[in-house]
């Protein structure tokens, strides 16, 4: 499902929104998991408040970009977690997202070898 010209308008991602989904691009995953795996991927830059990662979750889950997952893990209160993961579209348009900062990349570095030069 590559809907590049479609997915165009949403991109770039946030910062925070960015690392939610490659958190997530392995498989699903619990809210804690998550911010956990945004801090490591992020060498620590990227450090999220529980409401900034739920309210992230919540307009993933609006756009259909991630969906709830079943999950048999339980939190410290009993309580079954709620897992998320990839849609297909949010899956298509993170990929979108890392083309274009791989465009990006590849300009920067053609420009910095010409001033090299």
């Amino acid at each position: 499902m590559d809907n590049t010209s479609e997915n165009h308008q949403f991109l770039p991602l946030r910062e925070a929104t960015f690392f939610i989904m490659l958190s997530l691009a392995p498989g699903a995953n619990h809210g804690y998991a998550i911010m956990k795996e945004v801090e490591k991927l992020s060498d620590g830059r990227v450090v999220l408040s529980t409401g900034t990662l739920y309210g992230a979750i919540k307009r993933l889950l609006e756009r259909g970009w991630i969906e709830r997952k079943e999950s048999l893990e339980e939190d410290q209160s009993g309580r079954v977690r709620k897992a998320y993961a990839l849609t297909d579209k949010g899956r298509s348009i993170l990929n979108g997202d890392v083309s274009r900062m791989q465009k990006l990349i590849k300009i920067a570095q053609l420009n910095h070898i010409k001033e090299m030069s």
